[in-house]
C-alpha cells in the first residue's frame, strides 16, 4: 500500500488523521525506546547498568506504578524490548516442598506482559522434560524457571536446563524447541541465552559439559564446543580493540576466550579452581571474572592465544562472589554478594573499598544493578538495598514490596526510567510518580 506524504501547509480533514492513525502509519506508543532495552541477563553487555531517574525510595503505595500476579513461581529476571517484557515461570507442581504434587504436571510457561501497565499479553506453556528434577528445599529455592531469556527484533529465546531452549515471536507463536542435554546437578540449571548475529549462545555445561550454537531461526545446532566444566555461568561477549568480539565463559580451572562465530578456544587463563556461577563483566578489552567458594576475582585482558596466564593476568584477589555477578561503574566493582554483604572493589587493583552488612541474615540470590548514580541490591526477604554509586559507603534506602511471604531471587531490569523487580509471586514496576 501507498501512502502519499504529508506535506508542509496541507489540511488534513480529522477523520483522515484517524485513518492514518488506525492503520499504524502515525501512533503514539509507550513502548521504550531501543536504547532502553534490557535484552538480556543483566542487560546489553551483561554491564547490570542503565536507566535514568530511577526512584530511590518506593513502597507498595509510593512510586509504584503496577504490580502483576504471575501464573507460578520463578527466579529468572525479565527482559525488555520495546512496550513488551518477556520473563519465564513454572506451575503444576513444586511450587510448595511439603505438597509438590504430581511431576508429570509439571508445566513451564514463557510470559509476555505489557511495559505500560503490567497485563499479561499473552502466556504460552510447555511441558517439561521427564528428566527435570523431583523438588528438594535447594531446588525450590530457584525452581524450574532459573535462567533469563534473551530477546531479539523477532524473537524471545528462553532456556528450561533438561527442558531445552525454546524460540517464540513476540507475539507468542512457537519456532522452535531444541535439547542441549538433560543431566541435572545441586540447585538446578542457571545459564541463560544470549543471542549473537543469527546465532543463539547456550551454555549446558551442566546438561551436556558443552556450550552450544543454535540457530536464530531453525533451533538447529550450528557448533558445540565440548568440555565445558561444571559452569552455571551465563557467556559474555566482549569488543576487541581490532573490531573483532570474542565469547568469554568462566568455568571451573579457567576463563575462556572463544570464536563465537565457530565456538573454536582461541585462549585460556587459570583461574577459579571451583564451580563457577557469576558472569564476567568488561571494561574494553579487560575482564573481571568472580566465582567459586573460596570467592577470588581476576582481572583479566581478552585478545591472547594459547595459555595466557603469564601474559595476560592483571591481578587476582581473594574477594568476589559464589553466585552474584559484579556490576562496574566508574572504575569500581561492586557486588550483592550472596552471603548478604555489599562489597566494593578498585577496578585498577582489586583493592577493597568497602565490605557492609546487608539488611538479611538469608543468602542473596539476585545480582546488583545500577543507574550510574546508584546502586539496587536486592535481598530475598527484606527489600531492595539503595546505595549511591561510590566507593565510599553510602546508604540511601531500604524499600520493600509485597507480602512478607514472597522471596525475591531475581534480578532487577531497568529500562528507560523503570525498574522491573521480580518475586516468586508477581512482577512490579517502580517509577517515579508524576507531581504536578
Amino acid at each position: 500500500m501507498h501512502f502519499e506524504p504529508m506535506l508542509p501547509n496541507t489540511w488534513y480533514p480529522i477523520n483522515y488523521i484517524r485513518l492514518i492513525l488506525a492503520t499504524g502509519l502515525l501512533s503514539i506508543s509507550s513502548a521504550l525506546p531501543a536504547k532502553d532495552a534490557w535484552p538480556r541477563f543483566r542487560g546489553s553487555g551483561a554491564a547490570g547498568l542503565a536507566g535514568r531517574e530511577i526512584p530511590t525510595t518506593w513502597s507498595d503505595t509510593e512510586n509504584l506504578a503496577w504490580r502483576t500476579d504471575l501464573p507460578g513461581k520463578g527466579s529468572s529476571s525479565p527482559v525488555i524490548r520495546g512496550d513488551k517484557i518477556f520473563l519465564t515461570t513454572y506451575s503444576g507442581y513444586g511450587q510448595a516442598v511439603e505438597s509438590p504434587g504430581d511431576r508429570a504436571q509439571l508445566q513451564l510457561h514463557v510470559v509476555c506482559l505489557s511495559v505500560t501497565d503490567g497485563s499479561i499479553l499473552w502466556d504460552h506453556t510447555l511441558d517439561a522434560a521427564e528428566e527435570e528434577q523431583a523438588v528438594t528445599k535447594r531446588v525450590a529455592d530457584h525452581g524450574y524457571a532459573s535462567p533469563t531469556p534473551c530477546v531479539d527484533s523477532k524473537f524471545v529465546f528462553a532456556s528450561f536446563g533438561p527442558s531445552g531452549v525454546v524460540a517464540l515471536t513476540h507475539d507468542g507463536e512457537f519456532k522452535w524447541r531444541t535439547s542441549v542435554g538433560t543431566k541435572t546437578a545441586g540447585f538446578g540449571a542457571a545459564a541463560s541465552p544470549i543471542e549473537f548475529q543469527d546465532l543463539v549462545i547456550m551454555n549446558a555445561s551442566i546438561e551436556d559439559g558443552s556450550l552450544y550454537a543454535l540457530d536464530k531461526a531453525t533451533g538447529k545446532v550450528r557448533w558445540q564446543t565440548t568440555d565445558i566444566e561444571r559452569a552455571w555461568t551465563t557467556p559474555t561477549m566482549v569488543d576487541l580493540p581490532n573490531g573483532k568480539k570474542e565469547l568469554i565463559l568462566n568455568q571451573k580451572g579457567a576463563i575462556l576466550g572463544l570464536d563465537p562465530e565457530k565456538g573454536k578456544r582461541l585462549w585460556s587463563c587459570d583461574a577459579i579452581q571451583d564451580y563457577v556461577v557469576p558472569c564476567v563483566v568488561t571494561d574494553g578489552n579487560t575482564l573481571y571474572c568472580s566465582g567459586g567458594r573460596s570467592n577470588k576475582t581476576f582481572a583479566v585482558k581478552a585478545g591472547g592465544r594459547g595459555d595466557v596466564t603469564a601474559t595476560h593476568l592483571i591481578w587476582d584477589v581473594s574477594r568476589g562472589a559464589n553466585v552474584t555477578s559484579p556490576l562496574l561503574d566508574d572504575g569500581y566493582l561492586y557486588w550483592s554478594h550472596d552471603k548478604a554483604i555489599a562489597l566494593c572493589l578498585r577496578a585498577s587493583d582489586g583493592e577493597e573499598m568497602f565490605r557492609e552488612r546487608m539488611p538479611t541474615r538469608g543468602r542473596v540470590y539476585a545480582s546488583i544493578v545500577g543507574d550510574g548514580q546508584h546502586l539496587f541490591l536486592t535481598t530475598r526477604d527484606a527489600g531492595v538495598l539503595v546505595l549511591a554509586a561510590s566507593p565510599e559507603y553510602t546508604e540511601i534506602s531500604i524499600n520493600r514490596l509485597g507480602n512478607p511471604e514472597e522471596r525475591f531471587n531475581a534480578t532487577p531490569a531497568i529500562a528507560g526510567d523503570r525498574l522491573f523487580l521480580r518475586s516468586d509471586a508477581a512482577l512490579y514496576c517502580v517509577k517515579k510518580e508524576k507531581t504536578d
